[in-house]
């Protein structure tokens, strides 16, 4: 079968990624080998501000419209709803945290992401561990999972999907594809984190960050909107919610884990006591983050085989960032535009490529 475009992997960034291509009258085919990936676990949250000093998310101005745009369209094509916009509050826990919220208050640029600040006592809910909240706009999470079995869907019924189990360590062998028969003008690797065991790849400068979330369900009413308080919680519907996640730097071990469950509940019951007692855990998951050193995602080609791609990187802001970077690397694959310096893989090619690999 001879096709323009071969994906490795079908997590988010390949789903998009290939939808985006087919939009566009490409011959994509989809090939995973079916494991659970970060997308199917991870929440899906949206923050255009974030971190201890409320900083706007890189390129958010144009990220998040893109993203909207595209959800939206993808609800009208599979009639079902993936994005849900939800009002975020932020617990506020001391007066140099109020000071440097009001200093983002007071800035025209963050108008569009941030309302008001709440005193605590105005509040229905008796949240302690905060001195005030405030409120955050265009937030909200995508609900991955649903998102990427109706793409997959999608992909089967256009024969454009295929299961196949590949393990590429230690040898440079595409006879996986070959055997079913593909012939590839060009095969972009989305594998996540996975990306460390590609012999094409793997000098990249990808970090593994592992993440743990629990579904939990409660005995007593919790707000409907999304609470973050250092961590996050996401209300999911019928009195469960989910919250998470932990930070694991450079480990890749997909077990769920005592500690982390330990640590989440001790999270949650800081700012309600009543989580250690009138809680039950549903689920608990674990994802690894592919995660980049500057925080900008990977994509382009490889230095030494003009066929081989790359599109990865994209931590814990896939949600938001790859709707934008998928049409702006189909842009560049079809009609030959020129990558953007901060994702482009070149930024690598000096310091990290090993001059005695060949193509």
């Amino acid at each position: 079968m001879d096709i323009d475009f071969l994906i490795v992997g079908q997590g988010l960034a390949g789903s998009l990624l290939a939808f985006e291509l087919m939009q566009r009258n490409a011959r994509v085919m989809v090939v995973d080998d079916g494991r659970e990936n970060a997308s199917q676990v991870a929440a899906g949250l949206i923050n255009p501000v974030t971190g201890i000093r409320l900083v706007k998310s890189d390129r958010v101005d144009d990220l998040l419209p893109e993203a909207k745009a595209l959800y939206s369209r993808l609800s009208k094509v599979f009639d079902r709803n993936f994005f849900v916009e939800k009002t975020m509050f932020r617990l506020l826990r001391n007066e140099a945290e109020i000071a440097q919220c009001q200093k983002r208050l007071n800035d025209p640029e963050y108008g569009a992401y941030l309302s008001k600040i709440h005193p605590r006592e105005s509040f229905a809910y008796p949240f302690q561990y905060c001195r005030r909240l405030l409120e955050q706009k265009q937030t909200g999470y995508l609900n991955t999972r649903p998102l990427l079995d109706a793409l997959q869907g999608f992909f089967i019924g256009l024969d454009s999907y295929r299961k196949i189990t590949f393990d590429f360590r230690g040898t440079q062998d595409f006879e996986p594809f070959y055997r079913q028969g593909l012939k590839p003008k060009r095969i972009i690797f989305c594998e996540g984190y996975r990306l460390l065991n590609n012999p094409w790849f793997s000098w990249l400068p990808l970090q593994a960050v592992k993440g743990e979330i629990l579904t939990i369900e409660s005995d007593f009413v919790l707000p409907e909107q999304i609470i973050n308080f250092g961590n996050w919680l996401i209300p999911i519907g019928e009195n469960r919610y989910r919250t998470g996640a932990t930070f694991e730097r450079h480990c890749t071990d997909t077990a769920v884990t005592e500690r982390a469950k330990h640590r989440l509940i001790q999270s949650l019951a800081k700012i309600d006591p009543r989580f250690e007692s009138k809680t039950r855990i549903i689920d608990q998951q674990a994802n690894i983050r592919p995660c980049t050193q500057d925080r900008m995602p990977f994509l382009g080609r490889h230095p030494a085989n003009t066929k081989l791609w790359v599109f990865n990187g994209f931590g814990a802001k896939g949600s938001l960032q790859i709707p934008c970077y998928s049409r702006h690397l189909a842009d560049t694959l079809l009609n030959d535009a020129t990558l953007d310096k901060h994702c482009n893989i070149q930024r690598y090619y000096e310091t990290h490529f090993p001059s005695s690999q060949s193509a």
